[in-house]
């Protein structure tokens, strides 16, 4: 009777067992790189590439919640931050020019 239920011993162990944590340890490396690609996408698309590099000229105006405006200005390898202010300042000076408001909101400098 034995004989007519040939098995081989084998079959059910030659596969090792499959790891249940390994599918999450793939989960983690996909999350790493789109991370990352988000990262380099966010720095192209605001060009703060150029913060990176020692030899650029860069200038980024960023304004707060609170109204507050920072001129963030970057000159080779030296960066220095100003804030804005709405004080008005007196002084003896030269007049360089005239400067216009558009309808749109812009403002155009016409140097003399």
């Amino acid at each position: 009777m034995r004989h007519l239920k040939r098995r081989n011993r084998f079959d059910k162990y030659d596969e090792p067992l499959e790891d249940p944590i390994s599918g999450v340890a793939n989960l983690f490396d996909a999350s790493v790189v789109f991370i990352v690609s988000m990262m380099i996408a966010l720095f192209m698309a605001y060009n703060i590439l150029d913060l990176m590099d020692p030899t650029s000229e860069t200038t980024i105006t960023k304004q707060a919640a609170d109204g507050k405006i920072e001129v963030i200005i970057k000159k080779g390898k030296e960066i220095k931050v100003r804030k804005v202010t709405d004080k008005r300042l007196s002084g003896e000076g030269v007049r360089l020019g005239t400067a216009y408001q558009l309808k749109d909101g812009k403002v155009v400098y016409v140097p003399e």
